[in-house]
């Protein structure tokens, strides 16, 4: 990413993406899943192969599209459930990139107690 540009959220879209599609085309169906390309949101896309990567976001006055390529392995990622897009913390999304599975190894619960005793 850009140094220097923090990430909000990370959105996640489902569904493999013909990754001819450039930013133009990347920006549209954001839109069309309802979200805004414009915002603080970084937003993933995936390959039928799930070799690929692309990540679309806005920062300051333009779109910066970023693009990784696996050699071997390929990307963990969900299965199109009730939703076409999910989103991530920024934690899930390094966790994603460096290889782990974060839906199905979830982090532990985190717990609120009020007290010791």
């Amino acid at each position: 990413m850009h140094p220097g540009h923090e990430i909000k959220a990370v959105y996640l879209c489902c569904v493999a993406v013909d990754f001819r599609k450039s930013i133009n085309g990347l920006s549209v169906l954001v839109e069309s899943l309802q979200l805004n390309p414009f915002g603080e949101g970084l937003y993933l896309f995936i390959n039928r192969q799930r070799n690929k990567l692309k990540g679309l976001y806005w920062h300051r006055n333009g779109f910066c599209l970023w693009h990784k390529r696996l050699e071997e392995e390929k990307f963990a990622w969900p299965t199109l459930g009730e939703t076409s897009t999910l989103t991530l913390s920024v934690q899930e999304f390094q966790w994603l990139l460096e290889g782990f599975d974060p839906w199905r190894n979830p982090p532990h619960k985190t717990l609120h107690y009020t007290s010791v005793s």
